[in-house]
């Protein structure tokens, strides 16, 4: 599994980027596929956080998620884990591509 990130033109003001897993060879049933719905957002502080894919639902006035992707055993950790894994994927990413601008392979 690996992660893919997609950056939009004209999307909302703090999104960072699109991530979506890609599915590779040895994967089982979900080999050559995609889970898409994830999103990384600049928080006001600064802060880069992760959003899993979800489904809103209002209950009554209120707007509330259904979380889509959740931990078997419904702790947080797992969660968590991934969420830390994406970020730290896409942090690697722009460090690779300072240093392919800085020092280009030739």
């Amino acid at each position: 599994m690996r992660a893919e990130f997609v950056e939009r033109e004209g999307g909302p003001e703090r999104l960072v980027c699109e991530v979506e897993l890609a599915f590779d060879a040895n994967e089982g049933v979900l080999d050559g596929m995609k889970l898409v719905g994830f999103c990384i957002w600049r928080g006001a502080d600064g802060e880069l956080r992760v959003t899993l894919p979800s489904r809103a639902y209002g209950l009554g006035s209120d707007r509330r998620f259904f979380d889509l992707l959740r931990s078997q055993n419904g702790t947080p950790k797992p969660v968590k884990a991934l969420k830390a894994w994406m970020l730290k994927q896409y942090k690697n990413g722009l460090v690779e591509d300072i240093l392919d601008t800085v020092c280009p392979k030739s």
